[in-house]
């Protein structure tokens, strides 16, 4: 008889644990997804308005993990022929023998530049910041030597990483983390650095540093390389022909055809368990009504706040954890527009010589949007007639229920034109052809509050043998979607194993090492 699986959430955690388990073992596994939302993907999603495509966040498809890499090949192969931008400028790109051609085909990955810059003062820096003579340029003479001293000091003296704030003070130094990460870390999180774990650095940052840097630039200089590079660091990378939500529709439609079932606007609003080690069936609620699920095997990548508030006969200490766990909300705005005013001066050749950037950092306090996203960049089928419109993408960190969370949709459009008005990158004459609002709950699982007791949730969520905590929020874990994807290929083995032990999957990104750092054995070309 098979056994019943219940997965809660359709985003990259929760449709690979379905997809694997349907894969790998059709005959012993009933498997039902249940969505809350009417859209699959998650934060991974790509949301379509009026011809064009929306990224919500920014998806770069890279990874260290060959798994995933090969896996996500088997999903949407890489383009064998140029891609439509690569057709008109004549640039070359590194294609697969035999790979489809994404003018005739749409299940196909392409291969883009990964370009991303730091604007700050009406000025470009390379993201991350590198030492070359532009850099000097804008920074100016004296600020380029404080740097360089404030970055020596900090290797003399290290301070103790008690706090993100230390975290990237002992890497960069003291003036570099003033103007390139204090501030635009508080407008991310809506907290100071220093009161931030530095776990998130631990988790995003890693091995990146001023010496990470200067290493990339020698090894670009003399040819010569360790088989190591940092992910920031990284040149091209994957992209899905019409966005990363993409990938997980075309999931969705084989987890589907493998005999497996996603129930969408399905909400999950209570787990109900025997109260010691096993989770026998959960509530769901559509169509305003509630109906009970029974289960033998249960995945969750809802947020963990929620997932053990919905729980009965939880311990009150392992209650108040979770009800504090904090988050950062997410609001994006896109724009179509007939141009920026921002000039090309790379050499990378563009439609209508628009920057190459996939993202543009604003690290001005001033400034309350956090990054400017260029879908042109990422792939020129997001953009309705890429070659007559610019189609950007402005993201805020905010939170739900605060002041600009509640703006409406023309109150927050208008206040980012506002803001690109100010920083020059549009002006009066700018023509602004359409726009749109995506607001996203939770988007960011955030490392401060209850976040420092977390190891006593997962020891009690651990102890359900059949509960699988998997993905982002299904962990509060600020991790990449390569992260997600393998904490379900982990959970799925032990299950295929008949193990119920839950220590590989949670340890899925904590490694000391850089969570990106690719090993030349392994893979060379991979995500972000």
């Amino acid at each position: 008889m098979k056994k019943k699986v219940i997965i809660i959430g359709a985003g990259p955690a929760g449709l690979t644990a379905g997809y694997e388990l349907l894969r790998q073992a059709p005959e012993a596994f009933d498997v039902t997804i249940y969505e809350e939302t009417s859209a699959i993907g998650g934060i991974s999603r790509t949301v379509q308005h009026n011809g064009s495509r929306m990224d919500i966040g920014g998806h770069r498809f890279f990874s260290k993990d060959k798994r995933v890499m090969d896996w996500w090949q088997a999903m949407m192969p890489r383009q064998g022929k140029p891609s439509f931008d690569d057709i008109k400028l004549g640039r070359e790109k590194q294609l697969a023998p035999g790979g489809p051609d994404p003018e005739e085909t749409d299940r196909v990955m392409l291969v883009r530049n990964r370009v991303s810059r730091i604007y700050y003062k009406h000025k470009f820096f390379d993201y991350p910041v590198s030492m070359k003579w532009e850099t000097i340029k804008n920074m100016g003479f004296a600020t380029t030597m404080e740097a360089g001293f404030s970055y020596l000091g900090s290797n003399v003296k290290k301070l103790e990483e008690t706090s993100l704030e230390n975290f990237y003070i002992n890497r960069f130094g003291r003036k570099l983390y003033s103007m390139f990460f204090e501030g635009y870390t508080e407008k991310l999180w809506g907290r100071h650095p220093s009161e931030i774990s530095a776990d998130w650095g631990a988790q995003r940052v890693k091995g990146l540093s001023i010496m990470a840097v200067l290493k990339d630039m020698v090894t670009k200089m003399t040819g010569k390389t360790d088989g190591k590079v940092e992910t920031s660091l990284i040149e091209e990378f994957y992209y899905p022909k019409y966005g990363p939500g993409q990938l997980w529709e075309t999931t969705a439609k084989e987890f589907e055809a493998l005999g497996g079932t996603i129930v969408m606007e399905a909400k999950v609003v209570r787990i109900n368990t025997n109260g010691e080690d096993t989770v026998e069936s959960i509530v769901i609620e559509k169509d305003g009504k509630e109906t009970t699920v029974d289960g033998d095997i249960f995945f969750s990548s809802m947020p963990v706040k929620d997932l053990v508030a919905g729980m009965n006969d939880v311990p009150e200490n392992e209650a108040r954890i979770a009800a504090g766990l904090p988050y950062r909300d997410f609001v994006t705005i896109g724009l179509l527009l007939d141009r920026l005013e921002l000039k090309n001066e790379t050499k990378i050749r563009t439609l209508g010589n628009i920057v190459p950037d996939c993202w543009i950092y604003v690290q001005d306090t001033g400034i309350k949007m956090g990054r400017i996203q260029i879908f042109n960049n990422w792939s020129p089928y997001m953009v309705r007639d890429p070659e007559k419109h610019v189609w950007i993408g402005l993201e805020y960190f905010c939170e739900e229920g605060d002041k600009f969370w509640n703006l409406t949709e023309d109150q927050t459009i208008r206040f980012g034109i506002a803001e690109l008005k100010k920083m020059g990158i549009i002006n009066e004459g700018t023509k602004i052809f359409d726009g749109h609002r995506e607001r996203v709950k939770k988007a960011y699982p955030a490392y401060f509050d209850t976040y420092a007791e977390i190891d006593t949730l997962i020891e009690y969520l651990s102890k359900f043998q059949n509960l699988w905590c998997v993905g982002r929020n299904g962990q509060h874990r600020y991790n990449n979607m390569d992260h997600s994807m393998a904490t379900s290929f982990e959970a799925v083995a032990n299950i295929l194993a008949g193990s119920t032990d839950k220590t590989n999957v949670w340890n899925v990104n904590t490694e000391k090492e850089y969570h990106e750092t690719v090993k030349e054995e392994a893979e060379t070309n991979e995500q972000a």
